[in-house]
């Protein structure tokens, strides 16, 4: 490694001759001078690695240094040191992206610290981080083998986000890559779970706490999250809600993003919640406007449904479904409904959000996330962006940051708006193919198919016979349905090297996976 370079600014520099001597035993390179002008020239003409800058100095302030330090290599860290603890000049100092703030007298180990914090601290951040997923490795496949509830899949699957997180900037790339098989193991048992289970949890009622009144436990499933979990907040009257549904959000795309809501609101309430059955936006979306599974709505709005091989858009009437299920819940209030497809639609909402100020309660869809993960499937630059799970947490959040929702969001913040959060499902990197045969009226989707003659690997599906008994409807008396598990898509025999090459690596939604299922459902207060 090469010698570290520290300019150190200070008008009296020479009473600091211990610290410096201090340094360059530990091998640091110390440059001095007494001004701030001095330091401007020197930093233009060598390339410091940090720069220590007393506040107080004739001449140039320390302020004004700085500000001309940043305008010139921005990237270089500052630590400001002064003798004043006045709140201003540490606010502005803060104001001014500064990397540290030491007072006066400081000590050799304080100034040590610093440089360790503000140079060292990837090196030190990624060697703590992999000796601690070291250390919760063992616990997690203990937890795997011990998993019972739904509960305690959603608990396992938020402590394999939190280290997903956790180490996706480290420098050891084995640790990164044996949290991608413990994912992979997590989600093999997550779909014997839900093979075991799933068909029992219709047959239970759920009150908000997941628990049944037959004695059993099951989760929130999507057609019951309206009515259990939005009815209450509108029934509350306190403030006017905003209630977001942004299509194909994962938990960890939350996550990427969540630091920049909180700018504006803080977290009341988290409750996760599980996609129904295909995770794909027609069933679970529609499921969530009607209060109702796919079965009910095929019987009593036959006029909105539509089936996967029936022509024409299968989301259309989300509006429709949510004024029903309204009236059925007994809430006679003033609401609005909007789905944003593109910036231009978005941006005119922003526009004009001040006017839904005396609704009780605003939806907004917004499609961007789902539009992002299928435009991954057709346009190489995608691909490219969005090549893993870490990169494609990153397009999302920069597309948060710079998009017509945000600005919806801190509006309503400023109106005083109550915001809820969810998603209506997942979606999942598919890595590995799975052969499939159906007949010309099988449904195109990768992760699930529906149809009388299906061939398939029984090893790689959740198969219902009788989708009534989930809730769905049947194209004729002999279909059923397939879910692909694990990180698989289903691929047709025919043409099939071809549809593996096109499809792998791609983000898929619709089959059984953690990342599909387990959807975040928050609730927050503006702050």
């Amino acid at each position: 490694m090469s010698q570290i370079k520290i300019l150190w600014v200070d008008d009296e520099i020479d009473l600091l001759k211990p610290h410096i001597l201090f340094l360059e035993k530990k091998n640091y390179h110390v440059t001095t001078c007494n001004n701030g002008q001095d330091a401007i020239d020197l930093f233009d003409d060598i390339n410091f690695d940090v720069v220590f800058l007393d506040e107080n100095m004739p001449g140039l302030s320390g302020l004004e240094t700085l500000a001309e330090l940043k305008e010139k290599k921005s990237s270089v860290p500052v630590i400001m040191i002064t003798k004043s603890e006045e709140e201003y000049i540490m606010e502005e100092a803060i104001g001014s992206k500064i990397a540290d703030y030491l007072i006066k007298p400081v000590n050799p180990n304080q100034i040590l610290l610093s440089l360790k914090k503000n140079l060292d601290h990837l090196r030190l951040i990624s060697e703590k981080t992999t000796l601690d997923y070291q250390k919760e490795f063992r616990k997690i496949a203990m937890d795997m083998a011990m998993v019972r509830t739904y509960g305690d899949w959603v608990e396992l699957y938020k402590k394999l986000l939190f280290w997903e997180l956790e180490l996706e900037n480290i420098e050891d790339q084995s640790m990164v890559e044996i949290l991608e098989s413990q994912k992979a193991e997590a989600n093999m048992q997550f779909g014997k779970f839900i093979e075991r289970n799933y068909e029992d949890w219709f047959t239970q009622k759920t009150t908000t706490l997941g628990k049944s009144e037959q004695g059993g436990t099951k989760p929130l499933l999507s057609h019951e999250i309206f009515g259990e979990l939005v009815a209450p907040e509108i029934r509350k009257k306190v403030k006017p809600i905003l209630f977001v549904v942004i299509d194909n959000l994962r938990y960890d795309q939350w996550k990427a993003f969540e630091s920049v809501v909180n700018n504006y609101y803080k977290l009341e309430k988290e409750v996760s919640y599980f996609s129904i059955l295909p995770t794909a936006t027609q069933y679970a979306r529609n499921a969530i406007f009607s209060g109702l599974l796919p079965l009910e709505m095929e019987k009593k709005f036959p006029q909105f449904w539509k089936n996967d091989t029936d022509e024409g858009g299968k989301n259309l009437h989300e509006g429709e479904f949510l004024t029903e299920q309204l009236k059925r819940l007994g809430l006679n209030i003033k609401q609005e409904y909007y789905k944003i497809t593109n910036f231009a639609a978005g941006k005119k909402l922003a526009d004009n959000f001040k006017s839904l100020k005396n609704n009780d309660l605003t939806t907004i869809v917004y499609n961007f996330v789902d539009m992002l993960s299928h435009a991954k499937t057709e346009m190489d630059v995608v691909k490219e962006l969005a090549s893993n799970d870490k990169a494609y947490r990153s397009l999302t959040a920069s597309w948060f940051k710079n998009s017509p929702l945000l600005d919806m969001i801190q509006q309503a913040q400023q109106l005083g708006f109550k915001l809820i959060i969810t998603t209506d499902h997942g979606t999942i990197n598919c890595k590995n193919p799975s052969k499939v045969i159906g007949d010309k009226n099988t449904s195109l989707n990768l992760r699930y198919k529906t149809g009388r003659s299906l061939t398939y690997e029984d090893k790689d599906v959740y198969v219902v016979k009788d989708p009534k008994k989930i809730g769905l409807p049947a194209l004729n008396m002999s279909s059923s349905f397939i879910f692909a598990k694990n990180d698989l898509f289903l691929a047709y025999v025919n043409n099939y090297n071809h549809y593996v090459s096109y499809y792998r690596n791609t983000y898929q939604h619709g089959g059984i996976s953690l990342e599909e299922m387990i959807i975040p459902f928050l609730v927050l207060e503006p702050r």
